[in-house]
């Protein structure tokens, strides 16, 4: 008897694998489970990696998108966020869907783009992985070729940079050159834990407005 993907539950915080998965059931899966669902999925060599989020990864996930986007809006950056869009490359083997991804420097390249063939398209210039669970594996964006990788973790933010073929550690984004992300972000989220978002969000746009970052 044929099992179904709706019959599978995987609890929130829960990791489920699937072995030896070809490329076109891979996408079977995608296309089964839709986009209106709270999974994210990974792909690398045959194995299919479904996830479901906690709560508090959902919440910091959104955090720190925001915390993105009003800095390049105030920067007056174009950008466009593709949000856990799946990111995915049939030659590599390879596809993995970030809690977040923004299209900066490529951003005029992908308006419009649905779905993404990262065969033919440009990877998003930064991903973000919210980790609480351990999830993050480096080498499914190592080798879709992002170039900017955060990770935030319980110990706070990791920024990953995409060098000669490996990801190095950085304490500097080249996105946001003289802005201090990593005290940044770790400050306005531990805010945004203890205090609410609507008031972290506030504090952070002060911030922004009196260190002269908006033109």
């Amino acid at each position: 008897m044929e099992l179904l993907l709706e019959q599978i539950v995987v609890n929130p915080g829960q990791q489920l694998l699937l072995k030896d998965i070809s490329w076109q059931q891979f996408e079977a899966i995608l296309a089964e489970l839709g986009e209106s669902r709270g999974a994210r999925l990974s792909y690398s060599h045959g194995v299919v990696e479904i996830m479901v989020p906690l709560p508090e990864h959902e919440k910091d996930k959104e955090f720190i998108g925001d915390l993105v986007k009003i800095l390049l809006d105030e920067l007056q950056i174009d950008f466009e966020p593709l949000g856990s869009t799946t990111l995915k490359n049939e030659s590599m083997i390879q596809a993995v869907e970030p809690d977040a991804c923004f299209y900066i420097q490529n951003q005029e390249l992908v308006i419009g783009k649905n779905p993404l063939d990262l065969s033919k398209d440009p990877p998003p210039d930064l991903a973000i992985e919210i980790d609480i669970t351990s999830r993050t594996q480096l080498d499914n964006y190592r080798l879709l070729g992002v170039p900017e990788l955060w990770r935030y973790t319980g110990k706070g933010l990791q920024i990953y940079l995409l060098q000669t073929g490996e990801y190095r550690s950085s304490k500097i984004s080249p996105n946001f050159p003289g802005i201090p992300i990593i005290e940044l972000v770790n400050r306005y989220v531990k805010q945004c834990i203890n205090e609410g978002r609507s008031r972290a969000i506030r504090e952070f746009k002060s911030w922004v407005k009196e260190n002269g970052v908006a033109k």
